[in-house]
């Protein structure tokens, strides 16, 4: 029962309204650094077009035109799927309906709109971003441990790179890292991120394997090399909460359900950011009854470190 290490009851797995309201300023300080890029376009966009007379001769400067496809409305990503006749059309479709109705005010009509789509875009990007943050938190918190264990590590940017051996000015890797491995006294380790376990069918957050870097590939079909399997949510909303916990739910019943098909039972570990008082006693509900092994909320230092610790003891 290693979660009674930092939990005593079920109101501990709250997150508090000073953690919610910290999480929406971690994300707006994100967001705010993301934007820079997409309002120095704009005043880029501003200066080019300023040389212009009308908005029909916008279609002139060829060195615009992404700015011009953006403005109509177009996503990158819906870009790469069109043909340059039907940008072509949507850019003329912008200077009809909008940028002439505008009047001399045309251009900053045109920057107004370019900036709706990038907005839109950097809207979408940030709800990648809330998990990335949330797993480099959750990375930092097992290097910490490892590290005040004294325990020697080594780490991989992505599959197909090298192992690389852990020192002591490692700020940053958290960004980079794919994979971790390490020993204890009952073996070597590796832990890896959203690893697909053929057993399950399904990607993983994490999976902690009984294996060495060098046998690692051969051990992820093997169900008896998984020691600890995991889900972690890095939503900081609690309106969003409740739909985080169902899903991660569902992930941990599949990995159950996959294991127990193969007679066998890993532990498994949820991790969230935002947790309600409901969500907080049905987790509490599955560690008592031992459906669920550990939990913590990543916004609790206490509870991070212990939940860290851990996992790298297992």
């Amino acid at each position: 029962m290693s979660y009674r290490n930092h939990l005593r009851q079920a109101s501990d797995l709250k997150t508090p309204p000073a953690d919610t309201r910290a999480g929406f300023v971690e994300m707006a300080v994100e967001r705010s650094a993301r934007a820079v890029p997409y309002v120095s376009e704009a005043k880029a966009l501003h200066a080019a077009a300023s040389n212009t007379e009308s908005p029909e001769q916008l279609l002139g400067l060829s060195a615009i035109r992404s700015g011009l496809i953006s403005a109509a409305g177009i996503s990158d990503k819906a870009s790469g799927h069109m043909l340059d006749e039907d940008k072509t059309q949507a850019i003329n479709d912008l200077i009809a309906n909008h940028l002439e109705t505008a009047g001399s005010s045309y251009i900053e009509e045109l920057v107004y709109r370019f900036l709706l789509t990038k907005g839109d875009t950097l809207g979408g990007s940030m709800r990648n971003v809330t998990g990335t943050l949330a797993g480099r938190k959750l990375i930092r918190g097992i290097l910490s441990a490892l590290n005040l264990a004294g325990v020697p590590y080594s780490w991989r940017a992505s599959a197909k790179s090298g192992w690389i051996s852990s020192t002591p000015e490692d700020a940053g890797i958290e960004a980079q890292l794919r994979s971790l491995a390490w020993s204890n006294c009952k073996g070597p380790r590796v832990l890896l991120f959203n690893c697909n376990a053929p057993m399950v069918g399904k990607n993983i957050d994490y999976c902690l394997l009984s294996c060495d870097p060098a046998t690692y590939e051969e051990s992820i079909g093997n169900p008896n090399s998984y020691i600890a399997l995991g889900e972690l949510k890095g939503g900081n909303d609690p309106a969003g909460a409740d739909e985080h916990w169902k899903t991660a739910s569902k992930a941990l019943m599949r990995i159950r359900a996959g294991f127990a098909s193969n007679e066998k039972l890993p532990s498994t570990f949820f991790i969230g950011a935002a947790i309600v008082a409901d969500m907080a006693n049905e987790i509490w509900k599955e560690l008592e009854e031992g459906t669920l092994t550990n939990a913590a909320n990543l916004t609790n230092p206490n509870q991070l470190a212990s939940v860290c610790s851990w996992l790298i003891g297992l």
